[in-house]
């Protein structure tokens, strides 16, 4: 059986406070290497001892496999206990008996349908739902499925006591993007218009890894399968020996080679989206992010797959596409709420239809079908997505953790007064604000590119 740890002991005895209180389904953040099967599992525990029946959802098979484990070596009795993917469950949610409690791993997923129709078809039982993450993309909220949510323990906190290891971070170097070339008559050359909007990676992974991580086992997210190859083969050709596994390897090689990285024999596994959540391994001291993410869960999956702690262990995070820039360090503390940040307006679970911005006029409409600009007539540029994102050789540099987090702290403070600022304009429209500083903030809250406000700004007389 597993020794709890002191922090799990707090977030379950939160758990069972919450549930006293009247509470039936509870949303549980706890940071990714912090025990959240182990959590559910002594949970279990306790229930089937009284005799009461568990439901465990998990979305991926290798997660079915790692949590039966877990629940068995934590003293569960199995005999009370169905367990298996959602979408097996889903399919089938009418052949199943009524549980007493519903269990739900990576519960960020929580909101797709297949999880719904479980959770409709057992209004009766109590929901506990864990995830590192209580974050969708699209910003919807949780209030519909959860009724708390109780918050993990600090990040510094889980540090400071070894439950974490401590981290160092690469990033590339603050580089002039200033890429768009202007043409004879002052407007912007459309080739680098193009160029400017294709993702960067910052590499050479090799020579980082060299530099930085050295004798490290590490695992590598790539941005598709291709590249993930590419990359193993770049170590394996430098003498560091390395292995891609992705979807479509067979699961027997994928079995062996993650063994085979388990007992030391291959220091590098690349990987397209395939060791994200769940999967147990504990000998990762280093990350190398090879894949741009807009998804706040991915990142903290991906970055915090290395701080597993050990005796003297500093994890190591190098990062080629600048993470970093859009969700801070992973060891930053975040304020969790079920509440979603929707656009007023749109509908619960509504897929976000994406936008394209003018570079000429910064009219911003959907792109779809169109090759000129409905405003200005220009035509669009079209990236080239088959060639993938620029490679650019160029060292990486270490984050000052305390600065960062100083930063992160004035963010915060912005983020307030932005709030208020954009509670106030929201009912308003152009012509109605009276200085530059509203139209900036108007033109954020409605997606549009910094140059509308300048634009406005001047026929307004808000610019000399």
């Amino acid at each position: 059986m597993y020794k709890l740890r002191n922090y799990q002991e707090v977030t379950i005895n939160r758990i069972y406070e919450q549930l006293k209180l009247g509470h039936r389904s509870i949303m549980v953040q706890q940071p990714p290497r912090t025990g959240k099967t182990v959590i559910m599992a002594e949970i279990a525990r306790r229930a089937t001892r009284k005799g009461n029946s568990v439901l465990f959802l998990v979305h991926r098979k290798e997660l079915v496999d790692q949590a039966r484990r877990t629940f068995e070596e934590q003293g569960v009795d199995m005999s009370l206990v169905t367990m298996g993917m959602v979408q097996t469950m889903t399919r089938h949610v009418g052949e199943l008996s009524e549980p007493t409690i519903i269990m739900i791993d990576e519960a960020h997923h929580v909101l797709a349908k297949s999880y719904r129709r479980i959770i409709d078809a057992f209004p009766r039982a109590v929901r506990i739902m864990v995830t590192a993450t209580p974050w969708r993309m699209n910003g919807a909220g949780f209030e519909g499925v959860a009724d708390c949510l109780i918050p993990g323990q600090s990040m510094g906190n889980l540090i400071k006591h070894g439950f974490l290891a401590p981290i160092r971070y690469f990033r590339p170097p603050d580089i002039n993007t200033a890429e768009l070339k202007t043409k004879a008559n002052g407007e912007f050359d459309e080739q680098s218009v193009a160029e400017a909007l294709k993702p960067k990676i910052y590499s050479n992974a090799v020579k980082m890894y060299l530099a930085h991580a050295r004798g490290m086992q590490a695992i590598a997210y790539a941005y598709n399968v291709q590249s993930a190859k590419q990359l193993a083969k770049n170590f394996n050709d430098a003498g560091i020996s390395a292995a891609e596994v992705d979807g479509a390897t067979p699961k027997e090689e994928r079995d062996r080679l993650i063994q085979r990285y388990r007992d030391g024999k291959i220091t590098i596994l690349t990987n397209a989206e395939l060791f994200t959540e769940g999967l147990d391994l504990p000998n990762v001291d280093c990350v190398i992010m090879m894949r741009p993410t807009q998804s706040l869960s991915l990142y903290l999956q991906f970055s915090m797959r290395a701080m597993n702690p050990r005796a003297g262990k500093t994890a190591v995070i190098i990062d080629h596409v600048d993470n970093l820039s859009r969700f801070g360090l992973p060891i930053d503390e975040r304020s969790w709420t079920l509440k979603g940040t929707q656009t007023a307006g749109r509908k619960h679970g509504e897929t976000i239809t994406p936008t394209t911005t003018c570079p000429y006029c910064f009219a911003t409409f959907y792109r779809k079908g169109r090759k000129t600009c409905p405003i200005c007539g220009r035509k669009l540029t079209v990236p080239d997505e088959e060639s993938g994102p620029v490679h650019i050789d160029a060292d990486l540099v270490e984050v000052s953790q305390a600065k960062q987090q100083a930063k992160r702290r004035v963010e915060i403070a912005h983020m307030i007064r932005d709030s208020e600022m954009m509670k106030w304009i929201a009912d308003k429209t152009p012509d109605q604000l009276e200085n530059m500083i509203q139209l900036q903030y108007y033109a954020r809250l409605h997606g549009y590119k910094p140059g509308w406000a300048y634009v406005v700004g001047k026929k307004r007389g808000f610019v000399r």
